[in-house]
């Protein structure tokens, strides 16, 4: 029987150039460089298989093992590439007849399809990037828990929509940035759950008749279990949509953490200074010291929004089977997308870590404005017993009267209250100047709220340690999933070594 057999029996011309240049010779590229060794792996677990289940002679298993613990040894230059197949596995393939022969090399693709080993590799590369993505939002979260404990008391201005509000610090700030990084973790976290289910024995989209052991290949590629129908195995692709939805919303956050942190290091502001090693110069201005990595993180979060747009339009409007457009397509988008996600996890947990800050201009610009103006309307609440409201259109009349004059929050007396009263109320107020300068502190007005969430430096130090406790069991969750699939891996190789011709 020859050796030379292939996959495109039913045509008779070989594909177009264009075809191979638009569609085909990128497709092989991809897959050599990133599912390549998921699918040797595959191709292990489902030989090792056939043989346990008496499907193919022993004899045969044992050649095949071998040849391609070959293939994978010597990594995807050992693969012959000429363009005229449509994917990886069809070169892997006839590599494998030339060596073995059609009659034992064409046994390995007993009882499976190219819907689920493709399905299947997908999961297994999408399962690792979401891995390697939660292990590095891990590290950036514990950054900015170490930046929320270090500046807990770290006064600046807390701003909404852009004005200033009320005071708050910096720590404070990163606390808020740290608890939206934990949902990013869930999300991705989910997106991994739902990935780490094995399509595998799925066939085109029926299973097979040949009794093939489903739970034997899925516990083998380190999958928590196997997908329940073979038809949902090869025709969805919700693990994808959800990973790179889950990509582009903790980018999203990313971005507009970048955002102030690219406002709040200009020197209008000059609250924080970024390391030379994240910045960039400009060619004619010898002043200038650009944040360069903070605007590369937003536009990288700006190109993830486009590919997750980019997937939802491929899966858009195609049949819910096994498609080109909305089950293979896809790949290309989302692993960009993980991969951009992971790269800016690492990079801004290093910005975070190189940042200086300047604490006295933060504290200068919350003690100059008027963020503390909500704590006096309270004051006067609580010292006169006026309504609220009240209270407020007094304190709005002082700083109106405040800015028309050009004086700033820490020169507010209370002669300017007892005024403002007198002009609505007919009646000083009479509070205490001590009184109003407590109330007008900064510092002060951060250390009164105490209640869950504010950011009193007691309320921060117990949610510090409450959010560390959940990283940490976070992190041994992943690292449990990580674990499970490298024990898999090592299991099969070896089971195809001892096995081996």
């Amino acid at each position: 029987m020859s050796n030379e057999i292939g996959l495109r029996e039913r045509v008779r011309e070989p594909p177009c150039d264009r075809l191979v240049e638009s569609y085909y010779r990128p497709n092989v590229a991809r897959a050599l460089a990133i599912t390549f060794d998921h699918e040797m792996w595959i191709h292990l677990a489902h030989v090792l298989m056939l043989g346990r289940q008496g499907i193919v002679a022993q004899s045969a298993v044992a050649a095949i093992l071998g040849c391609i613990l070959d293939l994978a040894e010597g990594g995807p230059d050992m693969i012959p590439v000429d363009d005229r197949a449509e994917d990886m596995y069809s070169y892997v393939e006839r590599e494998i007849v030339r060596r073995l022969g059609a009659d034992v090399g064409g046994r390995l693709h007993t009882g499976r399809s190219r819907n689920d080993l493709h399905t299947s590799s997908a999961r297994m590369a999408l399962r690792g990037l979401l891995i390697e993505n939660l292990q590095a939002l891990a590290g950036l979260r514990t950054t900015t828990l170490d930046l929320a404990d270090r500046h807990a008391e770290t006064v600046m201005p807390g701003y909404t929509h852009a004005q200033h509000a009320q005071p708050v610090t910096f720590g404070y700030w990163m606390l808020a940035v740290a608890d939206v990084l934990a949902r990013d973790h869930r999300r991705l976290t989910g997106a991994l759950l739902h990935a780490d289910l094995c399509p595998l024995g799925s066939g085109a989209l029926t299973t097979t008749a040949f009794p093939l052991d489903r739970i034997f290949t899925s516990e083998a590629l380190g999958f928590a279990a196997p997908l329940d129908s073979a038809y949902d195995g090869v025709a969805s692709r919700d693990d994808a949509l959800e990973a790179i939805s889950a990509c582009a919303t903790l980018m999203t956050g990313l971005s507009r953490v970048a955002a102030d942190l690219q406002a709040w290091s200009t020197w209008e502001y000059g609250f924080v200074e970024l390391a030379d090693r994240h910045s960039a110069v400009s060619s004619i201005m010898p002043q200038k010291k650009n944040p360069a990595a903070l605007e590369h993180i937003k536009a990288a979060a700006g190109i993830t929004q486009g590919l997750l747009m980019a997937t939802m339009a491929c899966m858009k409007n195609t049949a819910f089977a096994d498609v080109n457009d909305g089950v293979s397509a896809i790949n290309e988008p989302v692993y960009d997308a993980c991969q951009r996600t992971c790269r800016i996890c690492l990079l801004l947990t290093e910005v975070l870590q190189g940042l200086t800050l300047n604490p006295d201009r933060m504290l200068l610009a919350a003690t100059k404005g008027f963020g503390s103006a909500t704590e006096l309307a309270d004051v006067i609440v609580r010292e006169s017993g006026l309504s609220f409201r009240t209270a407020h259109n007094i304190v709005a009349s002082v700083v109106r009267e405040a800015l028309e004059h050009g004086r700033t929050a820490d020169q507010v007396r209370s002669q300017d209250l007892d005024a403002a009263s007198q002009a609505l109320l007919g009646k000083p107020l009479g509070l205490p100047q001590a009184v109003v300068t407590q109330a007008l502190d900064p510092a002060a007005n951060i250390r009164v709220r105490t209640i869950l969430g504010g950011p009193a430096p007691s309320n921060m130090r117990m949610g510090i340690a409450s959010r560390r406790a959940a990283l940490a069991a976070d992190a041994s969750a992943i690292a449990a999933i990580a674990e499970r699939i490298g024990t898999a891996r090592m299991r099969v190789f070896g089971l195809a070594r001892a096995a081996r011709a």
